[in-house]
């Protein structure tokens, strides 16, 4: 007759876990890759969109470099899946739903000028949203020593940070600031 099992034995998954550090994040942090990676997805569809509304040719071509950029994000996030051994899976991002349904929104205003400072809005709440994604994502994978997967979410996070100042670049430069329009308002 086998010995009667142990009530105190831990499972096989908590076993696995203790050799990894921080193994409580685990599970989110593969929650959080697969929610980004399903945002990064939607981006590449939504991306072009706001591309062909805009008016500006500095906004129209950040948009277009951070296009090229997100599809190497969805790539990247694969390695970061594989360097795990995981399958890439995407999750639903609610969060990047809403995000891009107020990106489609700020495409259908009249005014040209008014237009353009609302997809840079929408598209800098995008970029702070994955920001603080890829900072979480990173800071965990370190936390837990898988540092390939940490390299490439901070190549990420750099390029997302990169993007959000070219937004404000051209926000500064395109769209103005109060004193021309007092300018304007002197020349006629």
């Amino acid at each position: 007759m086998p010995a009667p099992k142990s009530k105190t034995a831990a499972p096989a998954a908590v076993a696995d876990d203790n050799e990894m550090p921080n193994a409580f994040l685990h599970e989110p942090f593969l929650d959080g890759l697969k929610d980004v990676y399903d945002a990064e997805k939607q981006l590449v569809k939504a991306l072009p969109k706001m591309i062909k509304a805009a008016t500006s040719e500095a906004l129209k071509k950040g948009i277009s470099d951070h296009l090229v950029e997100t599809e190497g994000h969805v790539t990247r996030l694969e390695e970061v899946f594989e360097s795990l051994g995981e399958t890439p899976k995407a999750k639903t991002c609610e969060a990047m739903k809403g995000l891009t349904a107020e990106g489609e929104e700020a495409t259908k205003q009249k005014n040209p000028k008014s237009r353009d400072a609302a997809i840079i809005a929408a598209a800098q709440k995008v970029e702070h949203y994955e920001i603080a994604t890829y900072g979480t994502l990173r800071a965990w994978a370190e936390a837990m020593g898988h540092e390939e997967a940490a390299d490439l979410l901070e190549e990420t996070l750099e390029e997302e940070k990169a993007a959000d100042e070219k937004l404000t670049e051209v926000s500064e430069e395109e769209i103005g600031s109060a004193d021309d329009d007092e300018d304007l308002e002197d020349e006629e």
